[in-house]
């Protein structure tokens, strides 16, 4: 499996601390759901004002969101090519929001950062806890599931 992630830090220079993290978070989260294939993800940082417009524009939604998650394929299993990497989509983090929700439970931004990447992936990947209960159950104990992996692998968040 191969994949890369795209930042596009809007300012925030030290985010760039992140892409081992997130490299890390990427390839358990495919390992863990056995997804082969080259892909490729977009990671957007910015802050309230930029995710409310995105929010506003692309789901009608007129307020801020922590994450928004732009999926580019319609989750099938098909072949992209040997080469050709399958565009995930874009994942977008408010870093405002990440930091309000990182007091709010009292653990740090970094795990917030990450918590909230590995959220955007999952819905890249087809995963939605919006339609039922025993889909957020599945996807939130995916997501314990996938952080543990990552912290056992010593890169505490």
């Amino acid at each position: 499996m191969k994949f890369n992630i795209y930042f596009n830090i809007n300012g925030y220079k030290n985010l760039y601390r992140f892409k081992e993290m997130f490299n890390l978070i990427t390839q358990e989260t495919l390992f863990h759901l056995l997804k082969e294939g080259n892909y490729e993800i977009s990671v957007t940082f910015c802050n309230d004002e930029d995710i409310k417009n995105y929010n506003k524009n692309f789901r009608n939604i007129d307020k801020s969101t922590d994450v928004l998650s732009f999926a580019f394929n319609d989750y099938s299993d098909k072949i992209v090519g040997k080469d050709i990497p399958n565009d995930l989509g874009d994942i977008v983090i408010s870093i405002e929001t990440a930091r309000k929700q990182a007091e709010e439970y009292s653990h740090s931004l970094k795990r917030e950062i990450c918590f909230l990447y590995l959220h955007g992936l999952l819905h890249l990947l087809g995963y939605d806890h919006t339609r039922s209960l025993e889909d957020e159950k599945i996807m939130f104990d995916l997501q314990d599931v996938i952080l543990n992996k990552v912290n056992m692998k010593g890169l505490k968040i």
